[in-house]
């Protein structure tokens, strides 16, 4: 439970400003259109110099946990080679950790709130590294899936922690957009540095390095940590709800891994059917649930503010369509164009540019405008830049057809995940700050599991639907049937990035956000 902030309380640097937050089209006569009037004892807590320093921190969290989504891809072939396990068991190794992970969530979140964002932030990073390290040192399939699910589990409780902190750190509008747009940049490119960083890696070192690789990472963020962040108070009107944890955790358990078989076994299995419709049941009840209890695990609230509620959803939509091309780009250029795999990673250092480019423009748009125009915009822009890959052929020169398309497609991008990171967290006071930072993870996490098993589908159906009407003895043919099932992926990509930017012009409110000067003052433990 937040409480007001007093001189002499030792976290009063830690504030956040209660949830009155308007818009400049409804804005009362008294609000402040730009900037939040500073709160008594706002900055005495914090530094400025600290709070940048903490915004270091929670990226370096938040590098770790995105850059395993893809960091081990482009190792997986030489992990196989070395353990020796089969093509049908090497999906455990993406699965486990994404089972974990999106599962977890909530319920990570909740315990921040519980425990403290210090504390859950210091145990996820000392699980992270501890689970990466024996993953690293596997001498078997069953170990190395049981060090993914470890990182998951762990992962789970970080980056909640991590964003929350930010969410209660940054508390003006002018800086919290600043802050909000290097960790969203981080977001949005993670995937692709993964890649680069697991091409260098697997060529130069080893594949185990790829998890090695987190426990330096995790130490430098754990004496960051227990330098900058101050003492840590558990919230004691916090409870877990049970019911609604074990209902959210076995929904999404079944959801993600009903998504998981449907890259494997199709959209019509049996398997596939029964675990999506388990879990969209479960969840269903889940929703029921949390009206009912007095300490619910996701306060509604959180997310039917039409402004939260709309970002949520604009995050699960660019979270299934900017998978497309980190694993659908990563085909083409390995398959195709014949790239090793760091020259793959290095690859998407447009995409990456594009992202950090646009990702410091939007904030100043987002303060004068609001998010409505940037999130809808970035995602056209976005689309766009997925649709030219459609055009991608077997000749086609990566300087003169990727890059473009790349680039504009991280210029889109960095105009959809800062704000839309920011808008989901925003107004939110301190007691649900975790769950809140919780489940901007979980739709992501979801959104790429639903676009991943989608575009997996239809890239499946078009490269089979081009081999049944052509020779397959043919070489050229299963070239050209690979290209085929990669501009399917694009199309779909494509479609739903469109969708998110129509969504985000419809749903979402048009002002910049204001807030009442004379909100109270509530401190984040």
């Amino acid at each position: 439970m937040t409480t007001p902030a007093t001189p002499d309380d030792p976290d009063a640097g830690r504030i956040a400003t209660a949830d009155r937050s308007t818009h400049a089209d409804d804005a009362p006569a008294h609000a402040t259109p730009a900037h939040v009037r500073p709160a008594p004892g706002a900055h005495e807590g914090t530094p400025s110099n600290h709070r940048w320093w903490i915004l270091v921190t929670a990226c370096l969290a938040q590098l770790m946990v995105v850059l395993d989504a893809t960091v081990v891809n482009i190792a997986l072939p030489t992990a196989q080679a070395d353990l020796g396990f089969s093509d049908d068991s090497r999906q455990w190794i993406v699965t486990g950790y994404a089972l974990a992970f999106g599962s977890l969530l909530l319920v990570g979140g909740r315990l921040g709130d519980l425990i403290g964002r210090k504390v859950a932030f210091l145990i996820g990073l000392v699980g992270f590294a501890g689970a990466s390290a024996i993953g690293g040192a596997a001498t078997s399939l069953e170990m190395l899936v049981a060090a993914r699910v470890g990182q998951g589990v762990f992962a789970a409780l970080l980056a909640p922690a991590a964003l929350s902190l930010l969410t209660t750190t940054f508390t003006d509008p002018h800086e919290r957009g600043r802050a909000f747009a290097v960790y969203g940049a981080l977001s949005g490119a993670g995937g692709a540095i993964g890649l680069i960083l697991g091409g260098a890696l697997t060529e130069y070192t080893s594949w185990r390095w790829c998890l090695f690789i987190n426990v330096p990472i995790a130490v430098v963020a754990v004496a960051m940590g227990l330098w900058l962040l101050g003492r840590n108070r558990p919230d004691r009107e916090v409870t877990i709800d049970i019911p609604g944890a074990l209902l959210s955790v076995s929904g999404l358990v079944c959801l993600v891994y009903g998504l998981s078989k449907a890259e494997t076994d199709g959209w019509t299995a049996g398997i596939t059917l029964g675990f999506i419709g388990a879990g969209l049941l479960l969840v269903a009840i889940f929703t029921f649930v949390e009206t009912r209890v007095s300490d619910p695990l996701l306060p509604l609230s959180v997310l039917t503010d039409r402004n939260r509620g709309g970002a949520f959803v604009s995050l699960l939509l660019v979270g299934g369509g900017m998978f497309g091309v980190f694993l659908f780009l990563t085909y083409y250029l390995s398959v195709v164009q014949g790239f090793d795999p760091l020259p793959t990673g290095l690859a998407f250092l447009p995409m990456i540019a594009g992202i950090a480019v646009s990702s410091q423009i939007a904030p100043r748009f987002v303060e004068s405008i609001g998010a409505k125009l940037p999130i809808g915009i970035g995602f056209l822009v976005a689309a766009a830049g997925m649709w030219s890959l459609t055009l991608l052929d077997l000749d086609s020169s990566y300087a003169t057809h990727v890059v473009p398309s790349i680039a504009v497609l991280g210029l889109g991008l960095g105009f959809v995940l800062p704000p839309s990171i920011s808008a989901a967290t925003d107004g939110v006071d301190a007691h649900h700050a975790g769950v809140a930072s919780a489940a901007v993870n979980t739709f992501q996490q979801i959104g790429g599991s639903i676009g991943t098993a989608i575009l997996s589908a239809a890239a499946a159906s078009a490269g089979d639907d081009y081999l049944a009407s052509h020779d397959p003895s043919n070489p050229l043919t299963q070239v050209r049937a690979a290209l085929e099932s990669y501009e399917a992926a694009f199309w779909w990509s494509a479609g739903l990035l469109a969708l998110g930017g129509i969504w985000a012009l419809i749903v979402l409110r048009h002002g910049a956000i204001t807030r009442d000067p004379d909100a109270p003052i509530v401190v984040a433990h």
